[in-house]
């Protein structure tokens, strides 16, 4: 999943991650040095990924369990730094999208989510995980009872065929594709294999089956063993068919969960109230124990921690979604006890933060190897929230992903975390590429504002010419994701939507799924890697999956290099102390926003 931290991608995001989240911060590459460093590690980011158990009917029956201590009432506030790039559940794969769709939206399965962190696929408008025939080449769900969307409209068959349906549009450009590839083809072919449902045409039931108003059948070529994770993901939440807009569903959706829309000022807030629709006895996951959130804008992370920490008036109903203690802060958070006991969450987030090379336009890998080594990695993570914002990549791969390989470091980020200069410098002069411009662009918020001027100055010194080009952080991962972007370098993130390999090298790295749009932001169209990527797919043993995935790995760093690895994400986080049920999210990688309340 892509994450955008100012938004944590991601991702991815998680990538999970992960995006448009950001961990703002002013100040510089030391600034939190002062505190002992307690924050997540490794060892954590291992222990996150762990085995995902599929639930049965009874784990996906309401109501959700109750939170110890939780009481119904109030509002709370929410500070965000940017506006929501989409609303459409269809265009959403970055991680400030994810955390609001938690709380407006439903699908087909959902995570349920432990006090350890252990996830369980449940069903969530169905009846349970789903059931799985033919190898696993055909998943049967059934709908729940009763469901109906903000309108009272009910929700059945007919809408989850035109949920999936839907997607194939020319207007639906930036969500997820796994689910559009497994029923019609890799890469870009699904587009060609069906037009969208707006001629009038479905899908053919050998591929997509809606026999009663209750019952959906997927059909696939393959064995699809990952369709109950990869359905938990926001981009695949019902449309209904009756309320759909088209291209204007990107600014009034329609709610499915415990909350709506009922107030949205773009770039401003939005104030959301609770939908009196839903039905706490289907949803065995979220609660609706505050009577709605309003989510105040254009807060940086610097105002976030600041006003949080000094937890006065309105700030004590106050939280963050995607926001993290600032840099400058740190210090100030770290030795508030109070305020680490009670009112801080941390987590290790499953994004790794990448400098990509358009490979359109910087195609001398001699070029790219030196960039990598010249990356002060160590100064830009912790320009994104300290010690506890993150920690130096050395692979492409996040900790968090099954396959990870600690000791491999092509890059020596290990030795030197803040940049090989002078291996740099020698292979910039043996390419004969001093002087040489490059376009670096990134998005304009404070952190990466301060990280482009650390990654700028550090190219600057093994001689080359860096022109940076400032893009707004609310339409990044538009811009940059256009194949034409007219960019030479920029960090993007991307984090596992679930935890497997699987969920990273074939939407970043697969050459097969360029377009505008897509997430293989450096362009790579390389045969034995598209080739790999569609073997190591069809590979049902996790343990051999997990090892060529590796493989794969290593061949695109050392053999292309179309992405320098930087820095994995932490999450940092802090509420205002009125703020009840907080913890850290394996699944979304921030606050768990399902089981929010207010203390008084």
């Amino acid at each position: 999943m892509s994450i955008f931290r100012n938004r944590t991608a991601t991702a991815a995001l998680v990538a999970v991650a992960a995006g448009a989240l950001t961990l703002t911060a002013c100040g510089g590459g030391d600034s939190g040095s002062s505190a002992k460093d307690n924050s997540k590690s490794k060892k954590d980011a291992a222990s996150q990924s762990k085995p995902v158990q599929i639930g049965d009917a009874q784990a996906s029956t309401g109501p959700a369990p109750e939170v110890p201590g939780a009481k119904p009432g109030g509002v709370a506030t929410v500070y965000q730094e940017d506006d929501f790039s989409h609303l459409d559940p269809g265009q959403i794969y970055v991680s400030d999208g994810k955390l609001l769709s938690r709380l407006i939206y439903r699908g087909l399965t959902q995570y349920s989510e432990d006090d350890k962190g252990n996830l369980t696929v449940v069903g969530d408008l169905a009846t349970d995980a789903g059931k799985a025939s033919d190898g696993g080449k055909t998943w049967t769900y059934t709908l729940k009872d009763n469901l109906k969307d903000e309108n009272g409209n009910p929700i059945n068959s007919a809408d989850i065929r035109h949920t999936v349906e839907r997607l194939y549009a020319n207007y639906i450009t930036d969500g997820p594709t796994y689910l559009q590839q497994w029923l019609s083809g890799a890469g870009t072919t699904y587009r060609k294999a069906y037009a969208g449902p707006d001629k009038g045409k479905h899908l053919p039931d050998n591929v997509l089956e809606t026999p009663d108003d209750k019952t959906v059948v997927f059909h696939f070529k393959e064995a699809q063993p990952d369709l109950p994770q990869m359905l938990t993901m926001p981009g695949y939440s019902v449309v209904p068919e009756e309320t759909d807009t088209k291209e204007k569903y990107d600014t009034d959706p329609v709610a499915s969960g415990p909350y709506k829309i009922a107030d949205f000022k773009p770039g401003k807030s939005m104030k959301l109230v609770k939908n009196t629709q839903w039905d706490p006895k289907s949803d065995s996951v979220r609660h609706q124990y505050v009577d709605g959130f309003d989510i105040e804008m254009n807060h940086d992370d610097e105002d976030q921690t600041k006003t949080l920490l000094a937890d006065q008036g309105a700030a004590k109903n106050a939280m963050m979604f995607t926001g993290q203690v600032a840099t400058t802060q740190l210090q100030k958070v770290v030795s508030n006890k109070d305020a680490m006991t009670n009112r801080t969450i941390q987590g290790y987030a499953p994004y790794v933060w990448q400098l990509n090379f358009n490979l359109d336009r910087v195609k001398d890998k001699k070029l790219r190897d030196a960039i990598a080594l010249a990356l002060p990695a160590s100064s830009v993570f912790k320009a994104d929230g300290g010690a506890y914002g993150g920690e130096v990549a050395n692979s492409l791969m996040s900790p968090t992903t099954p396959g990870y390989d600690e000791t491999y470091d092509p890059f020596n980020r290990a030795k030197k975390p803040n940049g090989d200069i002078e291996a740099a410098k020698k292979l910039i002069k043996e390419g004969g590429f001093e002087g040489k411009k490059l376009v670096y662009a990134y998005a304009n918020t404070p952190v990466r504002q301060q990280q482009a001027v650390l990654i700028a100055d550090a190219l600057g010194k093994i001689g080359l010419d860096v022109q940076k080009k400032e893009i707004d952080a609310a339409t990044w991962y538009e811009q940059v994701g256009k194949v034409k972007n007219g960019l030479d370098l920029y960090m993007t993130g991307w984090g596992q939507d679930w935890p497997s390999a699987s969920t990273v090298f074939p939407p970043v790295y697969d050459g097969t799924q360029i377009q505008d749009g897509a997430s293989n932001y450096s362009h790579i169209n390389d045969p034995h890697v598209n080739s790999e990527i569609k073997r190591i797919q069809k590979i049902t043993d996790t343990a051999e999956a997990t090892k060529a995935w590796g493989e794969l790995s290593t061949y695109i760093t050392e053999k292309i290099n179309p992405a320098a690895p930087i820095y994995y994400t932490k999450v940092f986080q802090i509420f205002g102390s009125n703020i009840g049920g907080i913890r850290y999210s394996s699944d979304s990688s921030y606050v768990d926003v399902t089981r929010i309340f207010l203390k008084k």
